[in-house]
């Protein structure tokens, strides 16, 4: 278990499991018109800036809410009403995008591949040259669904080269894989508190580039998600509109300082990467067999089949291991069964090699032989 309070280890996309002292750092009250928190978030929102090396050229705007909200703002702000987007399909998360755009009657087209197929560059290229309508593209960095990596500079290469406007959802990849304004150019990316940069769910934000976000003024569809208004109402006073999270902001403060600590995107990403060597290494050593490649393979959470075995029922899986003080993440896909064993958070050798014990110790108590998907 997870420290003196016992709390299981979170081998989720987040929610996540987080340090004692980011914990801690929401043992105080500010109250949100208060100079110690409106600085607090000046420096939340430029650090933000810094790791998506848009220093001089783009803006952060944080939001209230889950993922989804910003995910949703970054749709109806910078796709105005007679727009057009194109959105990049290989998961659960794209089609939310569609659902959006259906709720605020924004057009749009959806160009899919497989649950276990990245993004395609070519047909992108196609697509955009065969369409003159299409104003804006949306991809999703790392699709949550599978666990796969898009390949996000490709796509914003031929974005920029047929000039529309790139937005992505970075939500799975943001603090652990690289996305660097200078090099893969975009109007919005937006991820959230509770991801690789391992703070506590309550807040997301959009990195906007300046004129981009500027040229959105008046097109939101609803007040509370209005960035454009947000992002003016902080430049002008620092607040924001609505009551903000603040107990959450100040855990992202301090979960920032660890991210610095650790060596920002770099040391994150090979933390994750060695999570995941771990993991993958011990789960195939007991028959498992991953969704994806290695090659296609973010760091972020992998997918595995579901075992053949009949006496395998994942209900009885999930509460044991839970039992054992891990927690992992029912399947999302459509192309086989499936479930999802996260890398992120505050977790290193000792915790996935733990997990891998319990995992061995669970199956072996169901009388499960082997985690293959096709055993007898």
């Amino acid at each position: 278990m997870n420290g003196a309070d016992k709390d299981p280890w979170l081998l989720t996309p987040g929610p996540l499991t987080t340090s004692a002292e980011v914990k801690q750092a929401m043992a105080h009250d500010l109250g949100s018109r208060d100079d110690q928190f409106i600085a607090v978030n000046r420096r939340v929102r430029d650090r933000l800036v810094a790791i998506a090396g848009g220093e001089g050229t783009h803006v952060c705007v944080p939001l209230q809410g889950s993922g989804t909200f910003v995910v949703e703002a970054m749709l109806g702000n910078f796709v105005p009403p007679d727009g057009k987007v194109l959105i990049l399909v290989n998961g659960a998360y794209g089609k939310r995008m569609a659902k959006i755009c259906d709720y605020y009657a924004r057009r749009y087209k959806t160009l899919e591949t497989p649950e276990d197929t990245p993004n395609d560059p070519a047909a992108l290229d196609e697509a955009l040259g065969a369409d003159a309508a299409i104003s804006h593209v949306a991809a999703i960095h790392c699709e949550t669904t599978s666990g796969i990596l898009n390949p996000i500079a490709e796509i914003a290469e031929i974005v920029a080269r047929h000039g529309r406007r790139l937005l992505i959802d970075a939500m799975s990849a943001f603090g652990a894989i690289p996305l660097d304004a200078r090099a893969v150019p975009f109007d919005a990316a937006v991820a959230s508190a509770n991801k690789c940069l391992q703070g506590v769910p309550g807040m997301g934000f959009c990195i906007a580039k300046r004129n981009a976000l500027e040229a959105t003024k008046g097109n939101s569809p609803s007040l509370s998600l209005d960035l454009h208004d947000q992002w003016t109402a902080m430049e002008g006073n620092g607040q924001w509109r609505f009551t903000p999270p603040t107990h959450c902001i100040l855990a992202f403060d301090k979960a920032l300082d660890e991210f610095d600590a650790e060596g920002g995107v770099a040391g994150r990403g090979a933390r994750y990467g060695e999570n995941r060597r771990i993991l993958v290494a011990g789960m195939r050593e007991l028959g498992f067999k991953t969704l994806l490649p290695d090659a296609l393979q973010a760091p972020i959470i992998v997918t595995f089949h579901m075992p053949g075995d009949p006496k395998f029922d994942f209900g009885v899986f999930y509460r044991r291991l839970r039992e054992k003080g891990y927690v992992i993440y029912p399947g999302k896909l459509t192309v086989a069964p499936s479930f999802r064993i996260g890398c992120i958070g505050h977790l290193g050798e000792a915790e996935m090699k733990g997990a891998l014990a319990a995992i061995s110790e669970v199956i072996r108590e169901m009388g499960v032989r082997t985690g293959k998907p096709d055993a007898a």
